[in-house]
């Protein structure tokens, strides 16, 4: 009954009604259009984001490409390098070898011409003298204090070359080994594609801060260290070839000075030995003279003695005569001539036998003292001789100058 009480839903007009489905269609061929255009943009920007992320991932591939060349090249400029400069490390350190051993062989040498200057010392009387000799060994011990002090600084800046190639080398390994490690993660990143399973999102991996640098401090420090180790190559070059000249040099100056010191001590020893002779000579004659004064001595002495008999008879002669009687003691012809007899006798034994035996006396004395002063002097040579043939010629046989 309530339902039959109300009242009727109001009616729409046919125009209504059409206009009502003109609205639908239209909206809907509306909304179908919009959507379409929307599909097709959602197309066209799907084809032209991937067409730039193809293209930026290529463009990326490719500078990775270039970047793998660029470290390749400065990592053989940087491996060049680091074979000169060990190479040349390896040559100082040769040197270095050849220094050492150089300045060792110099010790001997130098303790051999003190030596010498300390036996020559013991020479006695006049051949203690500054000759030749003494002051070629000084010459000498004064070339190997150089040659020593000249080798010892070659070889402190020969270790100091070495400690900075090493230097330079240590410094070109680490780069090396930095950009090994760069182009094993360029070589990583080249092999990534979109279908690598491990690829992942990476918070905070875009940055541009910290310890980035630019592309120009990356060339210049590759480029500061190679020209750091060209440098060191070039100073271990000129430092090579300086320390050949030296030890070439230095040789041929202990060399030659030893070859002047031997050649002063034979012509040295050859003086003393014709000295020696000489000497000897000189001894011989005197012995040859003593021998011949004393035979001298001794006819003076007998003659002396032989004169002893006429004197005496003389003087008995006198002395009977001087006991005739009275007249008989005539100083007549006979007393005059024994009194003469015993005058002339006795001048010539005082006068001339006694002061010849003394005067031989004296040269035999005189020769004597000279006989002994000879055989000091050869004593002395001989000496002489034994310092310098025996004692130092024969010692600077061990002598002999290398060339290291």
């Amino acid at each position: 009954m309530a339902r039959l009480l109300q009242a009727p839903p109001s009616k729409f007009h046919p125009s209504e009604w059409h206009t009502a489905n003109k609205m639908q269609r239209a909206t809907t061929e509306s909304q179908t259009s919009r959507s379409e255009h929307m599909t097709a943009e959602s197309q066209r920007l799907l084809d032209e984001i991937e067409k730039t992320t193809r293209k930026m991932q290529s463009d990326v591939n490719k500078e990775i490409e270039q970047r793998q060349e660029e470290i390749k090249f400065w990592k053989q400029e940087l491996d060049n390098k680091l074979e000169q400069i060990v190479c040349e490390t390896e040559v100082l350190l040769t040197f270095k070898t050849r220094l050492e051993k150089s300045l060792e062989s110099c010790k001997e040498p130098l303790i051999i011409a003190q030596k010498c200057l300390l036996n020559r010392q013991k020479r006695a009387g006049i051949d203690l003298v500054h000759d030749e000799v003494e002051q070629e060994l000084v010459k000498e011990t004064e070339v190997l204090h150089r040659v020593i002090a000249l080798l010892g600084r070659t070889l402190e800046q020969t270790n100091e070359q070495i400690r900075l190639n090493r230097s330079a080398k240590y410094n070109l390994e680490m780069e090396l080994k930095d950009k090994s490690a760069a182009l094993m993660v360029d070589d990583y990143c080249a092999s990534l594609t979109s279908n690598t399973p491990d690829i992942r999102y990476a918070d905070n991996a875009v940055k541009t801060e910290g310890n980035f640098v630019s592309p120009e401090d990356w060339t210049d420090f590759s480029n500061i260290n190679i020209e750091k180790a060209d440098k060191q190559i070039s100073n271990s070059l000129a430092l090579a070839a300086l320390i050949d000249d030296i030890l070439f040099q230095t040789a041929n100056d202990m060399r030659k000075q030893r070859e002047t010191v031997n050649a002063a001590f034979a012509d040295r020893v050859k003086e003393v030995k014709d000295a020696k002779h000489k000497l000897e000579m000189l001894l011989a004659m005197v012995m040859n003279e003593t021998a011949s004064q004393e035979e001298n001595i001794a006819a003076l002495k007998k003659a002396i003695a032989d004169k002893e008999g006429p004197v005496k008879v003389a003087q008995t002669r006198l002395e009977a005569r001087n006991r005739r009687p009275n007249m008989e003691l005539c100083y007549d012809t006979v007393q005059y001539k024994l009194i003469s007899e015993v005058e002339e006798i006795t001048k010539n034994i005082q006068r001339q036998l006694k002061d010849t035996l003394a005067q031989a006396e004296i040269e035999l004395r005189s020769l004597g003292r000279r006989q002994l002063s000879l055989e000091e002097e050869i004593q002395v040579k001989e000496n002489t001789l034994y310092i310098d043939e025996v004692l130092c010629m024969q010692m600077r046989e061990s002598v002999y100058i290398n060339n290291f």
